[in-house]
């Protein structure tokens, strides 16, 4: 049996899809099915083109409009308020305002009277999904899939493989991880997983021979001002960055759900470790001084 590692850019992420196959033809053929579906998901809900699906329903939400939208993209948002009632508000796909707020590019806070203008357009409960048709009840309001995209893409690129014939590999989107299938011995794959305050040391290494894995931690995008970390996962009920935690892991069967689960978790704070253990769900969580405030075996801990 052949096996690749196939490695691109995409989402702003180093990728990697790790595969085998039978033939030279069949990992070529995986790869190629992966690397396409991802980038598929990449053009059609980035924020960052203005000819892709999500920057066409923002020019509605800006005015508070209706549109109509296609099976795929109801389907993310239909989960995506699933997981703003679940999280009791913390996952706002909603929350894309504060991106013009908050510039991570410099050491320097936001006034909060920005953070306070933005505020009132956060919500998802002003967003109504009926039969494909979004209407926005609130003009100005901004959508964001940055939580939700890269882990949907992980799933269907695992998906699609799996369509192929693959059986036996897992996609990885930056450490966003979804399993196709056990190592070709049967063994599960071993992922670990980065510590937050050593990127040496890695925090566990988990056995994984089916689902997937996501992290969420505040060590990749941030800013530190006067001695203090402020990373990209903001809160949309207050506008300001999530604290009390450096890393979050879940692990579940879809991408898609371990990473929103993963962010929800970092924006609850020191709450967040018992709200997962609530759900049943398999998790690291660590405070903000590097130390495990919370997991659920099986996790094989390193260090």
């Amino acid at each position: 049996m052949l096996s690749l590692v196939h490695q691109f850019y995409a989402m702003g992420s180093d990728c990697a899809v790790h595969l085998h196959g039978r033939t030279a033809k069949d990992v070529e053929r995986f790869a190629a099915a992966a690397e396409g579906e991802i980038r598929r998901i990449e053009a059609r809900y980035s924020r960052y083109r203005s000819d892709s699906e999500l920057a066409r329903i923002n020019k509605i939400a800006a005015t508070g409009g209706v549109i109509d939208i296609d099976a795929e993209t109801a389907g993310l948002i239909a989960y995506a308020k699933a997981c703003f009632a679940k999280s009791d508000g913390a996952f706002d796909v909603t929350s894309g305002r504060l991106r013009a707020v908050w510039d991570f590019s410099v050491a320097r806070l936001p006034d909060q009277r920005s953070i306070d203008a933005a505020l009132p357009f956060i919500g998802l409960d002003n967003l109504v999904l009926t039969n494909g048709r979004l209407h926005f009840r609130r003009p100005g309001m901004e959508l964001d899939f940055g939580g939700l995209g890269k882990e949907y893409a992980a799933d269907r690129a695992a998906e699609v493989c799996a369509d192929l014939g693959m059986r036996h590999g897992f996609i990885d989107l930056g450490g966003d991880i979804r399993v196709v299938g056990p190592q070709p011995d049967g063994l599960p794959w071993r992922i670990g997983i980065r510590h937050p305050r050593d990127a040496d040391r890695p925090a566990a290494e988990i056995a994984l021979p089916s689902g997937a894995l996501a992290t969420s931690g505040d060590y990749e995008r941030f800013i530190e001002v006067d001695g203090r970390r402020y990373c990209h996962i903001l809160d949309p009920k207050t506008g300001w960055p999530a604290h009390g935690l450096s890393s979050v892991t879940v692990i579940s069967d879809r991408c898609l759900v371990a990473g929103s689960l993963s962010t929800a978790a970092m924006l609850k704070g020191p709450a967040g470790a018992a709200w997962l253990h609530g759900l049943g769900v398999r998790h690291l969580v660590i405070d903000e001084d590097g130390s495990s405030c919370g997991t659920e075996p099986p996790l094989t801990r390193s260090g």
